[in-house]
């Protein structure tokens, strides 16, 4: 099994980073953009596109600031984790996503977050 490569892919979201962070951490926020619908038991969040469900546990996070999930099945330290930054001049609000992917398959998963995140930008009208 190869390593997977991290990366990482900055958003800027017209959005008040707590409204921004409703759409990160709950499975109610996850399932307008994310996947077709999201539940979430405890730490562990079960998110289901086209009837397949994926389960990750929710590592770590920060109210109006990050949240870090782990895919059950990755067998390796990868994570994903949205990072809600603010610019302390300017205000602007950006959605750094961190992810990992096989050397082969960067370009595909940062072309799947540029289209999720197009997703949660209609949501939150700020397309």
């Amino acid at each position: 099994m190869s390593d997977k490569i991290k990366f990482e892919i900055e958003f800027v979201i017209q959005s008040s980073p707590q409204m921004l962070y409703q759409y990160l951490a709950t499975p109610s926020g996850l399932s307008e953009w994310f996947a077709d619908n999201v539940n979430s038991r405890g730490e562990t969040f079960t998110f289901i596109w086209d009837g397949a469900e994926e389960e990750a546990k929710l590592l770590k996070r920060k109210t109006d600031e990050f949240v870090r999930f782990a895919w059950d099945e990755a067998e390796d330290n990868s994570y994903f984790e949205m990072k809600i930054i603010v610019d302390e001049i300017t205000k602007d609000v950006s959605l750094f996503i961190t992810d990992f992917a096989d050397e082969d398959e960067v370009d595909e998963s940062k072309m799947l977050w540029t289209n999720q995140v197009s997703d949660l930008k209609q949501v939150l009208g700020s397309s």
